[in-house]
């Protein structure tokens, strides 16, 4: 059997697979599973920049009136946005004539070929952004995603994330929460004090019906956690569990494990996850382009690229335990 044509059959299989890796990607993360599942993975489809809205401050004209009082009808500015970069990322599959036509000559076998490289480069690509959902957004020379180090930050009063410059005072409501065991605490993390730390945090993100619903920790957080449950019943997410996270309850919160998914040392993130978003553009969530012949070499390249990053609603919401 004759070999078929090396560079559509590359090409054709990375399309076919495409949308298969994207989902792949938003399932491998316990974040990002939840966000997909709140619906809050959003494609974009262009722009000079991600623009988040933001619903940050309440109307000033509300008042308490009787009768023909006079009501105030002055304008109240209570939108605005946030703006993110695009962050790009890529890995390509490789394969040389002599592999393909050669040594791996029919159809058959050029397919089993291909798809032991195309699983390499979805695990690569799975891993190096799970990772970056973690990231401050300075890595690879500040071109990786700006995950939850920047916008549920260590120190809420430094930096700027989405444009808007935390530092500053009328920008206080863009701020998360932050307790450190030790300095605010009184003492280091460990299973005898780990619930009252997630207690204080907890208690300063409930605003009604509004309250984190996922928590993700490290390997430390997550033992002193565990340990701190073990003389009672525990309660685990049956959802999380059969996707393979390992999970357990604090109040309506799920407490995911996940120190070796790009998680910091000694951190754990109490998430409001209806005010993040994952935005990959529409044309570039692990998109294939067109396959590349070297001008030199007997191979074909075909680059597997994606586009966005994280962007956030409120930080007020968010909230951090550290040590």
């Amino acid at each position: 059997m004759a070999a078929p044509n090396l560079s559509e059959v590359v090409t054709t299989t990375l399309r076919n697979r495409s949308r298969k890796i994207a989902d792949n990607v938003s399932n491998h993360n316990a974040l990002l599973r939840r966000l997909k599942a709140r619906g809050k993975v959003k494609t974009a489809d262009g722009g000079r920049t991600l623009v988040q809205e933001l619903d940050y401050a309440a109307n000033s004209t509300f008042k308490w009136y009787s009768g023909y009082e006079v009501l105030d009808v002055s304008p109240s500015e209570v939108i605005s946005a946030a703006e993110f970069d695009w962050k790009q990322a890529n890995v390509n599959v490789v394969i040389s004539g002599l592999e393909g036509s050669v040594q791996n000559a029919g159809r058959n076998k050029i397919i089993d070929l291909l798809e032991s490289r195309i699983n390499n480069a979805e695990r690569t690509m799975l891993n190096n952004l799970s990772t970056g959902v973690y990231a401050d957004g300075t890595g690879s020379s500040s071109k990786e995603i700006g995950g939850l180090q920047l916008l549920v930050a260590d120190d809420p009063t430094t930096g700027t994330a989405g444009g808007i410059n935390r530092a500053t005072s009328t920008n206080t409501f863009w701020r998360n929460i932050t307790f450190d065991a030790t300095s605010d605490g009184g003492a280091a993390a460990s299973s005898s004090n780990i619930q009252s730390y997630m207690n204080r945090v907890w208690v300063q993100l409930v605003r009604g019906t509004d309250m984190p619903d996922l928590i993700a920790c490290d390997n430390a957080y997550w033992r002193h956690y565990l340990e701190s449950l073990q003389a009672i019943q525990r309660i685990q997410n049956d959802d999380m569990a059969s996707a393979g996270f390992m999970s357990l309850k604090y109040m309506n919160a799920d407490v995911v494990f996940d120190g070796d998914g790009g998680c910091p040392d000694n951190h754990m993130f109490f998430l409001n996850c209806d005010y993040l978003f994952f935005r990959p553009h529409a044309d570039r969530n692990m998109v294939p382009l067109d396959n590349k012949t070297s001008i030199n070499q007997d191979a074909t390249v075909v680059p597997l690229l994606w586009a966005g990053n994280m962007t956030l609603s409120n930080g007020s919401l968010q909230g951090i335990l550290k040590d």
